[in-house]
């Protein structure tokens, strides 16, 4: 590995932040002695103090693993005896799968070193080494890894409190948009949510940006549809004094007001397709230019749009940019509609009651049984938005302590807290069973085992019973215990 020469140059990287580079560990393998000691000093140089060498590889996955993932970066040669650098990552991977590893190549293995980056690397050196580029490099594979660590903790975060906002739940949907929502928030990509009206577009996009880089900065949300077509472009980009009758000052509009912050377009499929391409022509330039003045303004906004139609489908049909598509779909999400998630519709009962019983002070300690079966078997076209304005108007009314279903009057849930009418004795039994198994993997958390038990069956039986229902241990594994009529006002 020749790069005694590169090691004995003076560094031309510039001041170092020891600040962010000193607490890293290091772990550089190669198996000439000589070459690990001019490499710690290059390291050093760059500001990295805390570098582990190891001569064999052998040794050095010995070292990784007493380590106890505590190794931020391999440095590893490609060819040595015993095993090779792609060999040693792969090895450490199965130990930490977020490790970073910089394979050093000579131009005749460069292709077993793209192997390795296939493999899981983070990129590879050419010998004779660039140090200028091994210092971008190395900070690069460190940042990654600092990256990945954030996501693993906003991950644990999220399996701890299940919520962002007023976003609540435990069904397998809404965690996996809460999962989406940390990986995308430390990037810059537009991101394009879909939803039906009431699911909580704005708020996934205001958790983005609350977990974001941007989080100091402005974050301004638009309904493109609430905006009459005469004044889309006013609103977005503003005017100076004077640019029509009527303007008696300058407005800024929504791109300068949202200057290194977030803006955020709702129902951006509504828009004209004069409009479209003005937008488009934005995102690509980065410009904008107010009404009634040639002065260009750089704006520097990070674009998140969301919209409840198909706008793949628009395209087809000719009603949308097909250039736009391509530029605002880059990282979808999809936010399901509450009656895909009901497991979920306790616990959004539960925090909005709370919520609105505190903010209207009043004291409500009882909710009646029917009321609770009501906001379960309640279909909810108008999803969370729905339900949430449901318990607002029955916490305003209420005068005593207790909810009852005669409070319901008024409300879209009228209907479901009604006596049913009577099913036969077959389809009856049919229900209880179904929600009596439903309810056992909740409790059980989908543990088949378990809930074989609970119900006095052999395991074999049980599974014949619950496949009879259509129902798979799966949803409902890491889900909470469904919430009891005497929990829904518990101490938190």
């Amino acid at each position: 590995m020749k790069i005694e020469k590169e090691m004995n140059n003076k560094s031309k990287i510039g001041p170092v932040d020891k600040n962010t580079t000193s607490s890293k560990r290091i772990l550089l393998v190669d198996d000439e002695e000589d070459i690990l000691v001019t490499a710690k000093k290059r390291l050093k140089l760059f500001g990295y103090e805390d570098v582990i060498t190891a001569s064999d590889p052998i040794d050095a996955l010995k070292i990784f693993k007493d380590q106890e993932g505590k190794i931020d970066l391999l440095l590893s040669d490609q060819k040595m005896s015993d095993m090779s650098g792609k060999e040693l990552m792969e090895e450490c991977l199965k130990i930490d799968p977020d490790l970073q590893t910089i394979i050093f190549t000579a131009h005749g293995t460069i292709e077993k070193a793209v192997e390795a980056m296939k493999a899981g690397a983070f990129s590879y050196v050419e010998k004779p080494i660039n140090h200028e580029d091994l210092a971008l490099k190395i900070k690069g594979a460190l940042e990654k890894r600092e990256l990945l660590k954030k996501v693993a903790d906003y991950e644990r975060i999220v399996g701890d409190q299940f919520q962002f906002a007023d976003m609540i739940g435990t069904s397998p949907q809404i965690r996996d948009v809460f999962r989406q929502i940390v990986q995308v928030a430390p990037i810059e990509s537009t991101i394009t949510i879909y939803g039906e009206s009431g699911t909580g577009k704005e708020l996934v996009a205001n958790a983005i940006h609350f977990h974001s880089p941007r989080s100091k900065g402005p974050f301004v949300a638009v309904n493109c549809a609430a905006i009459p077509e005469t004044l889309l472009e006013d609103e977005f980009f503003g005017h100076v004094k004077g640019a029509y009758t009527g303007a008696i000052s300058s407005k800024i509009g929504f791109f300068r007001q949202a200057h290194k912050g977030t803006l955020f377009l709702d129902e951006v499929g509504e828009m004209s397709e004069a409009m479209q391409a003005k937008l488009l022509r934005v995102i690509e330039t980065g410009e904008i230019k107010p009404l009634g003045n040639d002065h260009v303004h750089k704006v520097d906004v990070r674009l998140i749009v969301a919209t409840q139609r198909d706008l793949g489908k628009l395209v087809e049909e000719g009603r949308f940019r097909e250039d736009l598509y391509y530029r605002i779909h880059v990282v979808p999400i999809n936010i399901p509609p509450l009656r895909e998630r009901p497991e979920d519709i306790l616990l959004l009962m539960q925090h909005f009651f709370k919520k609105y019983e505190t903010k209207m002070g009043k004291d409500i300690k009882k909710i009646e049984g029917d009321v609770i079966e009501g906001f379960r078997t309640y279909t909810w076209p108008g999803n969370v938005r729905e339900l949430k304005n449901v318990v607002e108007y029955l916490v305003a009314i209420s005068t005593g302590n207790t909810i009852t279903s005669a409070m319901f009057a008024n409300t879209s849930l009228a209907g479901s807290c009604l006596p049913q009418k009577k099913v036969p004795l077959r389809e009856a039994k049919d229900e209880f069973i179904k929600k009596y198994l439903e309810d056992l993997f909740r409790i059980t958390k989908g543990n088949v085992s378990k809930a074989a038990k609970s119900a006095g069956y052999y395991r074999a039986d049980f599974y014949k019973l619950f496949q009879k229902y259509d129902l798979d241990p799966k949803n409902y594994r890491g889900a909470k215990k469904a919430i009891k009529t005497e929990d829904i006002f518990a101490e938190d």
